[in-house]
C-alpha cells in the first residue's frame, strides 16, 4: 500500500516542476491537516473549539472558532515549509506574502489560494467537513514582489488542486493534471495511504444536490432541471442528496455519481461560492476525473478571476448531467 509521498515519487514524471518542491508543498498540507483532524475529532468533547469565535470575515460569515484555527494552521504550516510565496486564504481581506528564509529569501515561486474550512456550520453537528487547496506558478518575476495578478489566473493555470474531507475518516484527494488520487489518513501512524486510485465520475447517474430550500429565488432553467431530475423516466428520479459541504457533497457524487448545483439566486445574484478558493479547484478536480463543471453556461477553468473574493455559480459532475443543466438554462433565457 502506497503512502502519499511514496505515491508522489512513483508518478514524478506526472509533475512538470520540481518533485522535491511538490514533496514540501504536500507536507504543509498534510502537517495541517493532522492538526485539524486532531481538532475535529475531540471537538465533542471541549468547547474551546466550537462555537462562533464573535468575528465576522471578509466573506460577512459569522467565523466559527475552528476556521480561524485551520487557518492559522495552514498559514503556519506553509510559512515553515519555505515552498509558497503567497497564500490567499477565504479567512483573510487581502493575500499574505510569505517571506523567504534568510539563506533563500526569493527563490519560492509557488502560490497557494485556500478555503481553511469549508462547511464550517457543520461543525457543531458533527457533519463532515473539509479543506480546499489550489496551487499556481507566480506569475511575476521571483525578483519582484508579490502582486494581485499573481493569484487572478485561469482555473486552467493550476499545477495542483485538491481537498481533505474530515467525515468518518480523514481523506486527502489531489490531482496534478493526470488523473484525481484520494489517501486516507491512518491515525495510528499519521499515515495518509493510498485508498482512491483513479477516481471518476461513474456512468450512472443518480443523485442531484442543491438547497431546495431556496427553490422559489432559482431561475426558470434550474427549476425546470430539478423537475427534470425527479420525473419517473429512463433511469430517473434522480435521489436527492444535500450536505451543505462543497468537499462533503462533490466527494459523494464523484464516488456514487451524480451533480452539484449552488446557482445563483434573487437574493445572491452573483452567485454564493468563491472561484477562487472553492469553484477552480474542484472544476479542475472534476474535470480530472472524467467530469464537468460550469456556471451554467461557461466552462469554469476559463473563467477570468477579476477580485480575490469573486463569487460566481457553480455546477459540477458527471458530462451528461452538467450538459443538461447548461440546455436547460439556455433554453429558458
Amino acid at each position: 500500500m502506497y503512502t502519499l509521498g511514496e505515491f508522489v515519487i512513483n508518478n514524478i514524471d506526472h509533475f512538470s516542476y520540481s518533485i522535491e518542491e511538490l514533496l514540501r508543498l504536500f507536507s504543509s498540507i498534510k502537517l495541517a491537516s493532522k492538526a485539524i483532524h486532531k481538532e475535529v475529532n475531540k471537538a465533542g468533547l471541549t468547547k474551546k473549539i466550537m462555537g462562533s469565535s464573535g468575528i465576522t470575515n471578509i466573506q460577512g460569515e459569522n467565523q466559527q472558532k475552528l476556521d480561524d484555527f485551520a487557518h492559522r494552521a495552514f498559514i503556519q504550516s506553509f510559512k515553515s515549509r519555505n515552498v509558497v510565496c503567497g497564500i490567499a486564504s477565504e479567512e483573510s481581506k487581502d493575500f499574505i506574502v510569505i517571506k523567504g528564509k534568510k539563506e533563500n529569501p526569493i527563490r519560492n515561486q509557488y502560490i497557494v489560494l485556500i478555503d481553511p474550512l469549508d462547511g464550517s456550520s457543520n461543525i457543531d453537528v458533527n457533519v463532515s467537513i473539509g479543506t480546499i487547496f489550489s496551487v499556481y506558478m507566480r506569475k511575476s518575476p521571483i525578483k519582484m514582489n508579490l502582486t494581485i495578478e499573481d493569484f487572478l489566473q485561469k482555473g486552467k493555470k493550476q499545477i495542483l488542486a485538491g481537498y481533505i474531507i474530515y467525515g468518518s475518516s480523514t481523506i486527502l484527494v489531489y490531482s496534478t493534471g493526470n488523473g484525481v488520487h484520494g489517501f486516507t489518513l491512518d491515525p495510528s501512524f499519521g499515515t495518509f495511504y493510498l485508498s482512491h486510485p483513479n477516481l471518476c465520475f461513474p456512468k450512472t447517474e443518480k443523485i442531484y444536490s442543491i438547497n431546495e430550500g431556496n427553490y422559489a429565488k432559482f431561475s426558470e432553467g434550474i427549476r425546470k432541471f430539478i423537475k427534470y431530475c425527479q420525473e419517473k423516466k429512463e433511469n430517473r428520479p434522480y435521489t436527492a442528496r444535500y450536505i451543505g459541504s462543497l468537499v462533503g457533497d462533490f466527494h459523494r457524487n464523484m464516488i456514487q455519481g451524480g451533480i452539484y448545483i449552488y446557482p445563483k439566486t434573487a437574493s445572491s445574484p452573483e452567485g454564493k461560492l468563491r472561484l477562487l478558493y472553492e469553484c477552480n479547484p474542484m472544476a479542475f478536480l472534476a474535470e480530472q476525473a472524467g467530469g464537468k463543471a460550469s456556471d451554467g453556461k461557461n466552462r469554469i477553468l476559463d473563467i477570468v478571476p477579476k477580485k480575490l473574493h469573486q463569487r460566481i455559480p457553480f455546477v459540477c459532475g458527471p458530462i451528461g448531467m452538467v450538459s443538461k443543466l447548461e440546455e436547460f438554462m439556455e433554453n429558458c433565457e
